[in-house]
């Protein structure tokens, strides 16, 4: 027997845990792109066609929808674009930062680097070339109501936890991450983005060649530590962003 069959034999004893939502033509994405950019599943080519019995469809989706990659090109001009980034590049082994709690309390919370540094006091340090979730619970319990998930109050103001700018530049700087997740729409929350007056969070991570992914899920059924996560993508040529497949092996 093969040493990688072997390999993949032990793993598939192991649980795989889907990271990515399932989409359909009614899931949400960005209010800022244009209605119509959605429409999958579309039937070109149906059964009882006499050149041949099959189905054919056509799927149509911004590169930012579901869960997505979002690659350096999508905030920095001229940066680098989907085909920059290969196979050994989609699998990592994995934090999960828990906040869940906090966010219990106050909806807007931004993960610190405090909270990391007491993640790490428990877990040990995050490794080179992981990835680092931030789980905070809201994909369990709002997905996929838009208004929910953006924590729209009667002001209209959103209102949703995720990352500081303090806690992204401890991953990369203080460690040396090599991508980040989480499972709201945006890497700054909603309180860093009005402070700062930018996305400046997400700008960070892809100024700094990094990669990352949004919407993700399922992340309070992983350990904090000890999982490797995968991630795939369609090999499009100069994409932004793509949606993309993630999951988790763990013990």
């Amino acid at each position: 027997m093969h040493t990688l069959w072997n390999a993949l034999e032990k793993a598939k004893k192991m649980k795989w845990i889907e990271l990515s939502h399932q989409m359909d033509n009614n899931s949400p994405y960005w209010s800022g792109i244009p209605e119509g950019s959605v429409e999958l599943g579309n039937v070109v080519f149906d059964w009882g066609n006499p050149i041949l019995e099959c189905q054919i469809q056509t799927f149509k989706f911004p590169g930012q929808f579901g869960t997505h990659i979002d690659f350096p090109a999508h905030f920095v001009k001229g940066a680098a674009y989907s085909e920059e980034f290969g196979v050994t590049d989609a699998v990592f082994p994995l934090c999960v930062i828990d906040i869940s709690e906090k966010v219990k309390k106050d909806p807007t919370y931004c993960v610190t680097a405090d909270d990391i540094r007491a993640y790490e006091a428990e877990n040990g340090d995050i490794p080179d070339g992981a990835f680092v979730a931030l789980r905070t619970d809201w994909a369990a319990s709002r997905w996929p109501d838009m208004v929910a998930m953006s924590g729209i109050a009667e002001d209209g103001s959103e209102n949703f936890p995720s990352w500081s700018l303090e806690a992204i530049r401890y991953i990369y700087e203080t460690r040396n991450a090599a991508a980040n997740g989480h499972e709201t729409f945006d890497t700054d929350g909603s309180a860093e983005c009005a402070r700062l007056g930018d996305l400046a969070c997400e700008r960070y991570v892809l100024a700094h060649n990094k990669i990352q992914i949004e919407l993700l899920c399922n992340l309070d059924k992983l350990p904090a530590a000890g999982a490797v996560l995968i991630a795939s993508w369609p090999n499009f040529k100069g994409a932004t962003g793509l949606p993309c497949r993630v999951y988790a092996i763990t013990e």
